[in-house]
């Protein structure tokens, strides 16, 4: 990764009120200056387990990571099993707030 980008590839949970599914995600995000918040969005691995969630109609669930956790919807599944996940404001994963002193160069 890059110093310009923020995100987290790995191993996280979805959370249905009692029920836990562990999953892998890919989550990317950025700042936007005309609404002065950070988007976050990516996917969930597909797997039978939330292929489950998805047809069983739980859309709206915590996606929790080792950074942080946040309530998201499962949305937009792929031709592959992975349905979207998105959020603004605080991101399940550690967020750039500064660029180290090389990366003006």
């Amino acid at each position: 990764m890059t110093v310009d980008e923020d995100g987290y590839d790995g191993p996280a949970e979805l959370v249905d009120g009692a029920q836990s599914v562990g999953v892998e995600v890919k989550l990317r995000g950025h700042f936007d200056p005309i609404t002065g918040k950070y988007n976050w969005y990516g996917r969930v691995a597909a797997s039978p387990e939330v292929a489950a969630l998805v047809a069983d109609g739980a859309r709206k669930v915590v996606l929790r990571t080792p950074h942080g956790e946040v309530a998201t919807a499962l949305s937009d599944v792929d031709p592959w099993g992975r349905p979207r996940v998105e959020g603004f404001g605080a991101a399940p994963f550690e967020v750039l707030t500064s660029l180290p002193a090389d990366a003006a160069d």
